[in-house]
């Protein structure tokens, strides 16, 4: 049964995880089945132990072992893969094909080729496909979109992000086979991890970019992947932007900010936290915003809408492949 017919038929959207590791334990997991119109029915994770543990721990009814039975259960409407990036594309695919619409965690895959091949599907099996740039439905950045819009600070001159962590030996495993260091299972490093939330952002706020061009160097030598990178874009309305990210930095130093400029004054904000301050000559107002508990839930919210024929899709393949076209050209330099 489709998830349309679900909904005409006044039933759930019933919603298979594959992957049910830590990223769905509290942010995006038990939002499943407390959106309306919604309920989460399996989880599939090839341990069996941690899959049967996670269903009974959250309610889940049904486990598995193997994505292609959880794919094909007809009492699965839609799948959501939280998988490392590097099976993204496989399990995205098998669902499609399975006439199943899908909802992938970010970023959308491990290169720009990979992507375009998922997208490629989803318009050939005219399926619903959705990537998980959730920060495009909390609060907080709807208010810089409104913001922008009400032109407060003028016309936007600048936009400058700066991303610098000290090396985090709780995320990365100094023998570098932590998966978010793997290019192989990730992509690249930190940055492919953290930038594609920042990056989906800036497209979000001010649409496709014109040009964008970097560099990338592994400066410490702690793993294989690139740990520092720098990029360049030319955005619409002749905004020029640009960006530093550096996963290897002393503590004191360490920064997530993004800074928007204009003609009347600036916005700043953390793509991280939960402050956004405004500037207008010498007037500042501050916002701040509360989290939701479970952070993907409000985008979840407009998927589940979506995937229901109630709503437009709040990040579409042609969205995601944006910003990662927008990384691979800084990582390697195009």
């Amino acid at each position: 049964m489709s998830a349309t017919n679900t909904n005409q038929t006044n039933k759930p959207i019933r919603w298979g995880i594959i992957g049910c590791g830590d990223v769905t334990e509290v942010k995006s997991g038990p939002a499943f089945s407390k959106v309306q119109g919604s309920q989460l029915m399996a989880v599939m994770r090839r341990d069996g132990a941690k899959a049967k543990d996670y269903a009974e721990r959250h309610g889940v009814p049904k486990w598995y072992t193997d994505a292609a039975a959880l794919i094909n259960d007809p009492e699965i409407d839609a799948i959501y893969v939280a998988t490392p990036p590097g099976s993204h594309e496989e399990y995205a695919v098998a669902a499609l094909r399975a006439g199943k619409p899908v909802y992938v965690e970010k970023p959308m895959s491990i290169n720009l080729a990979s992507c375009l091949r998922m997208q490629a599907v989803a318009r050939e099996t005219k399926g619903k496909l959705t990537i998980a740039h959730y920060r495009r439905a909390l609060p907080m950045f709807l208010k810089v979109k409104a913001l922008l819009a009400e032109a407060v600070i003028g016309e936007i001159r600048t936009v400058r992000l700066s991303m610098l962590q000290p090396d985090k030996s709780d995320m990365i495993a100094k023998s570098g086979t932590n998966w978010r260091v793997d290019p192989s299972i990730a992509g690249a490093g930190l940055f492919y991890d953290l930038a594609p939330h920042q990056l989906d952002l800036i497209v979000y706020f001010f649409g496709a970019p014109l040009s964008s061009h970097g560099m990338s160097a592994n400066q410490a030598g702690l793993y294989t992947a690139e740990d520092a990178v720098t990029g360049l874009i030319r955005l619409p309305g002749n905004i020029l932007f640009t960006g530093q990210w550096c996963f290897t930095t002393d503590p004191a130093q360490e920064e997530d900010a993004i800074v928007i400029t204009g003609s009347k004054g600036s916005i700043s904000f953390p793509v991280f936290g939960h402050t956004i301050r405004v500037l207008t000559g010498r007037e500042e107002k501050i916002y701040e915003f509360i989290p939701p508990q479970h952070i993907q839930q409000p985008m979840i919210e407009k998927i589940v809408a979506y995937f229901s024929g109630q709503g437009e899709n709040p990040c579409s393949a042609e969205d995601a492949i944006l910003s990662i076209q927008i990384m691979e050209n800084f990582v390697y330099g195009h």
